[in-house]
């Protein structure tokens, strides 16, 4: 069994953070941001909550699809920011949605949108499902260290999702990795208050820490093994993908990437310059913008590649068939 994306649809925070703004209480500028990163706004939440974002991309996805809430069997949500520790953001949205199916969460950092896909995959490959849910929804904005500047200007929050359909060309290939590292890519969990923790003092905050150079150089060799490794076991050229959809952490890496591999420009989506890292967000968010500008076509083949905290990465490679 496999599955046809028939749905995509995304929500974003009407707030947008320009870097002059963050040069306003960071010692940065526009220039620094820009050319170390590529980025030049982000959206934050102010009024909405990550579960109202959710609900929205969620809704705009069925509304694509041509569905109703009562033909969803299942919704999986990838995410490291929910609103709530528990339970899962996907149990929120479920709610706010009216649903009646299983609902949870998957925790993959940054290449959680390929791996919730593959979780929804089993789920068609078992017969459990005929309509899903899958969505990526994040507010990095509350892990950031508003003091850091090379962390805090990278991120903004947003939600994405799609609908899946069982049956299908897709996925042709999916590789997941992790190559296990905490320390490069790390958000410390709550103290708590428990009286006989006898670590709770030195519990350091629940802040974003990153070595940056180490995680680029883990982001352009993983990406560089998985189009390679791609090709291998599945006989078709990079030269016959139609679009190259990253995870949008940093312009240089996705420079990188199309220099290593002989990558067109044209052909690697692009959306880091208005929204920063939304983590797992990122690529939905991208398929979303790709489907609105009608710039997928019917057997087009499309790359998805996340990398992130754990290290996790996830890559698949599908063939576009939306209804």
């Amino acid at each position: 069994m496999a599955y046809t994306i028939i749905g995509c649809g995304s929500a974003l925070p009407e707030r947008t953070v320009t870097n002059d703004e963050l040069s306003g209480f960071l010692d940065t500028s526009d220039e620094w941001i820009r050319t170390r990163t590529g980025i030049e706004t982000r959206h934050v939440c102010t009024a909405e909550s990550l579960d109202e974002l959710a609900e929205a991309a969620c809704r705009n996805a069925l509304a694509s699809a041509g569905l109703e809430v009562s033909d969803i069997d299942l919704i999986v949500c990838s995410t490291t920011s929910g609103d709530h520790l528990m339970p899962a953001e996907a149990c929120a949205v479920a709610e706010r949605l009216g649903a009646a199916c299983p609902a949870f969460d998957v925790s993959a950092a940054c290449a959680g949108f390929v791996f919730a896909l593959d979780v929804a995959d089993g789920y068609f490959a078992r017969g459990r499902a005929k309509h899903a849910l899958i969505l990526s929804a994040e507010k990095m904005s509350r892990l950031m260290d508003w003091e850091d500047r090379t962390t805090c200007v990278l991120f903004g929050d947003g939600a994405a999702a799609v609908v899946a359909e069982a049956g299908g060309e897709s996925p042709i290939w999916t590789h997941l990795v992790t190559k296990p590292d905490v320390a490069s890519l790390d958000v410390p969990g709550l103290a708590g208050e428990s009286p006989f923790d006898e670590r709770r003092a030195e519990a350091p905050a629940s802040h974003l820490t990153m070595k940056g150079r180490k995680v680029f150089r883990f982001a352009v060799s993983s990406m560089e093994q998985e189009l390679k490794l791609l090709v291998a076991e599945t006989g078709i050229p990079l030269s016959a993908i139609d679009h190259f959809i990253f995870h949008q952490a940093n312009e240089r890496i996705l420079e990188s990437v199309c220099k290593r591999l002989d990558l067109p420009e044209e052909k690697v989506v692009r959306t880091i310059h208005e929204t920063g890292n939304i983590s797992s967000a990122c690529i939905a968010l991208a398929l979303d913008r790709l489907d609105r500008a009608g710039e997928l076509h019917e057997g087009d083949l499309a790359v998805l590649c996340g990398f992130g905290a754990g290290l996790d990465v996830g890559t698949c490679l599908i063939r576009w068939k939306k209804a």
